[in-house]
């Protein structure tokens, strides 16, 4: 018999855009807001008796260098004696973060935990590599904001080295995706992620976030940045991003975003001697492997293989939070666990496509908004997947209790 492990609290900045409002905060100290928000949110915690703070992030190349979970959680005011670890399974970096962390308190080895992630892809910087005879006189260079960089030769003969729009183009022609099908898919998300933040669906698990400006005062900032009204005409008249004749743009495609998630994880013992409330329990998580250029498909076998674990069906799933790193490969992945392009139970306050996909904090988000919506509708399971570049997915799935 293992410890369940419970999620008892959840918040996160808003995701902004590159760029936007939120690119002027440091990496670790972006990482550190929310870490603060819990702290105010559960006074009566010991913070002390915290095992560890597991955060993910991609890139860890510039001010997310040397371990941002545990800067993070210095800069926050978490005793020093709290440690942390930074988790790197790229997209799915937030979603392995909260898996672990409950798998430590399972195994009884940790009875209170934090787990989220950060990504600030505004301020990812250029690396340069070190020359590779004396006196050379070029070195090479390459943009941490996404992607590939100092390629290995073997792993680009053998695998290739497609970038996230080019896997989504793969995806989209070896599944027979559409160009149609996706900017509705595209458009479903927008929708319905303006609709949630007018209802106030998001405010539970946002903290505002004071960013300040380069002239004039800071600024507040209390949502997304992300979603933006728009039609199937617009979307439907932007030019491909992969090549021509191609079906992947940028408006049926994932943003490139700034945010941090984190969440509360505690043992039944801990959550009753802190007053803290149980909201859902993670019951399982699983990971596969698939080839690296249609690495999109990735939460197709993930999913199935957590299912089998948890001894659950996709039916008995009423929240589905599958991360639209694109329409193409969302799409994808549904027809292959044999659901509609439409099921109302995915993304229903719409996903990374409108939301942004802030990369090390994503997978964190969508276990977040999962349990508000899970309360919300009174529901019982939810499904929380997405793909991960080089090919791999990952699934959790949530009981709300």
């Amino acid at each position: 018999m293992h410890t369940p492990a419970f999620i008892c609290d959840a918040v996160r900045t808003p995701f902004g855009r590159y760029g936007g409002a939120l690119a002027s905060i440091r990496t670790d100290d972006l990482g550190a807001i929310p870490l603060m928000a819990l702290m105010v949110r559960n006074p009566g915690v010991d913070w002390e008796q915290v095992g560890d703070v597991l955060y993910g992030c991609a890139n860890q190349a510039g001010e997310d260098n040397r371990n941002v979970a545990r800067m993070a959680g210095l800069l926050a005011g978490l005793p020093a004696g709290v440690g942390g670890a930074t988790v790197n399974r790229l997209c799915g970096s937030g979603l392995d973060a909260i898996g672990s962390a409950a798998r430590a308190i399972k195994s009884g080895e940790a009875m209170l935990m934090i787990a989220g992630g950060v990504e600030s892809m505004s301020r990812a910087p250029f690396a340069i590599g070190k020359a590779d005879a004396a006196f050379a006189r070029d070195v090479p260079i390459a943009d941490t904001t996404i992607g590939w960089r100092f390629v290995n030769k073997l792993m680009q003969a053998q695998y290739g080295i497609d970038t996230m729009p080019e896997t989504a183009e793969n995806i989209a022609r070896d599944f027979g995706i559409d160009r149609q099908s996706q900017d509705i898919f595209a458009l479903a998300s927008q929708r319905k992620a303006i609709a949630a933040q007018k209802n106030g669906c998001f405010d539970e698990e946002i903290t505002p976030v004071t960013a300040a400006q380069k002239t004039g005062d800071p600024v507040i900032v209390t949502q997304d940045e992300h979603p933006c009204e728009t039609s199937l005409e617009a979307l439907a008249g932007l030019e491909p991003v992969v090549a021509a004749g191609g079906t992947v743009t940028a408006g049926n495609s994932s943003g490139i975003n700034d945010g941090a998630c984190a969440l509360l994880l505690a043992c039944e013992k801990s959550a009753l001697k802190y007053s803290l409330r149980p909201r859902a329990r993670v019951l399982g998580m699983a990971t596969a492997g698939v080839p690296p250029r249609i690495t999109g498909i990735g939460p197709a076998p993930a999913a199935r293989m957590v299912l089998v674990q948890t001894g659950l069906t996709m039916d008995q799933m009423e929240v589905i939070e599958l991360n639209e790193a694109s329409a193409a490969q969302s799409i994808a992945v549904l027809r292959d666990w044999g659901l509609q392009d439409d099921d109302p139970r995915v993304n229903p306050n719409g996903g990374a496509i409108a939301l942004g996909h802030p990369l090390g904090a994503s997978g964190a988000r969508l276990v977040a908004t999962a349990v508000n919506q899970l309360h919300r509708i009174k529901g019982r399971y939810a499904l929380c997947t997405m793909c991960i570049e080089v090919g791999q997915g990952i699934a959790m799935v949530i009981e709300r209790v």
